[in-house]
Formats: C-alpha cells, structure tokens, sequence
C-alpha cells in the first residue's frame, strides 16, 4: 500500500481528491490538511510515502512546509499540484525539494499515474513546468508574455489586430467585462501603458492572430 496524504486550502478540491484516490486499491489516505503549517505536523506524525501539496495556503504555504518536511523526512516524496507555474513558483518549488510537479488541471487518472510513479522513484513534471525549467538551466532571458495565461495571450493576440473589446468579445466568445479584466491583467504583465503599447509589444515579438502560446 502507498501511503498518501493530501494538503490543500480548498476543500472541495481535497475531499474530491481524498475521494477518488480512495478507491484505488493499492492506496491508502493516511492524513489530509489544509495548511501548510498543519501539513508539517501531519506528515512528520504519519510518515506517508506520497505527499500531495498545494503551493498557495493560508498559515503556511506549500515550498516552505516542503522544506521543513524534507529537512527532517527526507524519504518522502512530495508531488505539488496547483494552478500556477511561473518561474515564481515553480524553481523555488524545486528547489525546496518537490519530486514531482502538477497543474491542477491533470486528471484523476494522472494523479494517480504519479503517486505510482513517485513511489518507484520516477518523477513527473507537467510540460509547461519542464519548459519554464530548461529556460531557465539555459539561461533563456525570460519574457514579460510568459507569464500571461493562455486566454491572455489570445486576447494579446487580438489587441495586436488592432481588435476593440467588443471584437475580442465576440471573436472569443467572452463577455465585455471578462475582456477589460483581461485587458487590464495584460498591461500590468507587460508594464506598458495602454493597449495601443500593448498591440505594438504583440508585434514586435510575433504575438500573432492563429499563434498558439
């Protein structure tokens, strides 16, 4: 049996995570916590082969409670599993020892394969997460747009069209409001003034209309 426990701040995402991998017969939940601060208790307590840790908590957040429960069991394998992977993120995760790297967006399926696969030693790292690591062993300057989320980078992509928000909105079928939020998200990422900077920026680095991110 693989011994799990599972750290998240929310808990519809815990209790359906705890839920599914329950049914697994090779798999046993051992703990659950919703803080990273809790988390270190826990895991020092129960001693779980696998641990599945959000980043982003309240009284305790992920890459710390992975460094002070490596530093005194350095057997566990800790898997992250969260929505963000930007450099801010990601290398400092690393760095505090995580074993392997998920987006929430992995499937049940998925999560499962890498409890599986952290227990024999193997190691899983989301695409998009390898990426941002092998630029930065090779020592890619990293762009303003890389952190822009996917729905940014299209509506990066129409503002380098020269597109109004009531275009964007009806090219990608999103409200006016959720444009402006997008918009306003964008130039803030950028650091440029307003969206006429912001189509010239697209421009310049080849953010063009049928470009996928």
């Amino acid at each position: 049996m693989i011994k799990v426990c599972v750290v998240d701040d929310h808990d519809m995402v815990r209790k359906g995570i705890i839920s599914y991998l329950s049914t697994e017969s090779n798999i046993e939940i051992v703990g659950e916590a919703n803080s990273g601060n809790a988390a270190v208790e826990l895991i020092l307590h129960h001693k779980p082969d696998v641990v599945l840790m959000d980043l982003l908590m309240e009284n305790g957040n992920g890459i710390d409670a992975t460094k002070t429960i490596l530093k005194q069991y350095p057997s566990c394998k800790i898997i992250i599993i969260t929505s963000f992977y930007d450099e801010a993120q990601v290398i400092p995760a690393i760095e505090a020892g995580a074993f392997s790297y998920l987006l929430k967006t992995a499937s049940a399926k998925q999560i499962v394969e890498t409890i599986n696969k952290a227990y024999a030693g193997e190691t899983v790292i989301e695409p998009k997460v390898a990426n941002i690591m092998m630029k930065k062993l090779r020592g890619v300057e990293k762009k303003p747009h890389d952190d822009l989320t996917e729905r940014e980078y299209e509506v990066l992509m129409c503002l380098g069209e020269g597109m109004t928000n009531q275009a964007i909105s009806e090219e990608l079928y999103i409200g006016i409001k959720t444009v402006k939020t997008h918009v306003s998200n964008i130039l803030s990422k950028l650091g440029v003034a307003d969206r006429t900077q912001a189509a010239v920026y697209a421009n310049r680095n080849g953010i063009i209309k049928g470009q996928r991110k």
